[in-house]
């Protein structure tokens, strides 16, 4: 309804098929959103197929760069400790899950106050994050504040869960005695249905396509996808189609303008459930990363598993760890940020028997059919905290 945030949501709809009640706080404004919610009262309740949302009114900001999405964070932490308590269900579990981990404040003051379980699940790893990509020192005082505020949610929980899969080497990392659980992301069953006929009318005919469908952004590393497109512009029966909308989109569709690039399509974001759909029409699909050290903790895009449920052979331009495409044989991994490899590799699977692709996309549908549904997940999670 909201859009482009669908980890909660998902994982919610399992647990309450699973026996238990949910409610989710969430801030009114991210850059994620497609659609926002209301924000007309300070608190806002709405029921989203059976799982109570209070939607806690915030500052409004314009992306993930926006200063204001700081102000944001604390703006948010500090209404958690004025949320009208008498209207909401007495919790036996509280999940935190925040880019920003001064959340850790109020959800212990609430774990307190309820008795409840502290689960911390980490989907970014951060102030690491923003040191690595951002180039922040650790001596900022910002960083510092995060750094404590991080240490005390590793230690003052119950659980500590990531979907990176190899969040523990961070951990350990810091010196801390605490065991983690990988939850990764996964794919849902129940949301697949026909590509829209304009998005249909704009894709290549009779090429061999290779498909990116996400966000277009600095972390995607899709300027070394257009790289190869211009070192394999003269193979005319290959194709490249980018979906999605992003930060970089526009000066990458300038790129494209100035090199001539005839071969690259971009089109606007689908709906999720079309996802599917639109994958079936590519030969191959790729998703690429910056060569940055905070990948050695893993990465957990949910386009991965997006992508293994189609069927379809996977491209992987990354350095780093805990390589789901490399470990469920569905794919060819490359190094980050070479243009060249990537050219290479799509050489190869545009030469490759099509039996072998074929077999890259069973292993990789198989994979995710058995160890990423929601379903599946949920059940693991659940074992936690039971």
């Amino acid at each position: 309804m909201h859009g482009m945030e669908f980890r909660h949501y998902y994982l919610a709809k399992n647990f309450i098929e699973l026996g238990y009640s949910v409610t989710i706080i969430s801030a009114t404004q991210s850059h994620l959103f497609q659609n926002a919610p209301k924000d007309d009262n300070a608190y806002n309740f709405e029921k989203i197929d059976s799982i109570q949302y209070i939607w806690s009114k915030v500052f409004k900001y314009k992306n993930s760069k926006d200063k204001l999405r700081i102000l944001k964070w604390f703006w948010f932490c500090l209404k958690l400790y004025f949320l009208p308590l008498k209207k909401i269900d007495k919790p036996d579990v509280i999940i935190m899950s925040s880019a920003a981990p001064f959340i850790v404040y109020p959800c212990l003051y609430l774990k307190k106050k309820f008795n409840a379980k502290l689960v911390f699940e980490v989907k970014d790893i951060w102030p690491l994050s923003l040191m690595n990509i951002g180039g922040f020192k650790a001596t900022h005082p910002f960083i510092k504040l995060m750094a404590n505020a991080e240490k005390k949610s590793i230690l003052k929980s119950d659980f500590v869960v990531s979907n990176l899969p190899n969040y523990q080497e961070h951990v350990d990392t810091l010196k801390l005695n605490v065991k983690t659980y990988w939850m990764p992301n996964g794919i849902e069953r129940s949301e697949e249905h026909a590509l829209n006929d304009n998005t249909k009318s704009k894709l290549p005919k009779n090429k061999f396509v290779i498909g990116y469908a996400g966000t277009i952004g600095q972390a995607n590393a899709i300027n070394y996808l257009l790289e190869s497109a211009k070192l394999l512009l003269k193979e005319v029966e290959i194709a490249f189609v980018i979906v999605g909308n992003g930060l970089e989109k526009e000066q990458y569709q300038k790129f494209c303008q100035a090199n001539n690039l005839i071969n690259v399509t971009f089109l606007e974001a689908i709906p999720k459930d079309e996802v599917q759909a639109l994958l079936s029409h590519f030969d191959l699909n790729f998703i690429g990363w910056r060569n940055e050290e905070i990948y050695k903790y893993g990465i957990a895009a949910n386009k991965i598993f997006d992508y293994m449920l189609s069927g379809k052979p996977i491209l992987h331009s990354f350095s780093g760890k805990g390589d789901i495409i490399e470990s469920n044989n569905c794919g060819i991994t490359v190094p980050a940020e070479n243009p060249a490899a990537i050219a290479e590799a799509i050489i190869n699977f545009y030469k490759m028997d099509s039996a072998q692709r074929m077999e890259y996309g069973k292993n990789g549908r198989a994979s995710v059919l058995e160890k990423f549904t929601y379903k599946k997940i949920s059940e693991n999670y659940i074992t936690l905290f039971q």
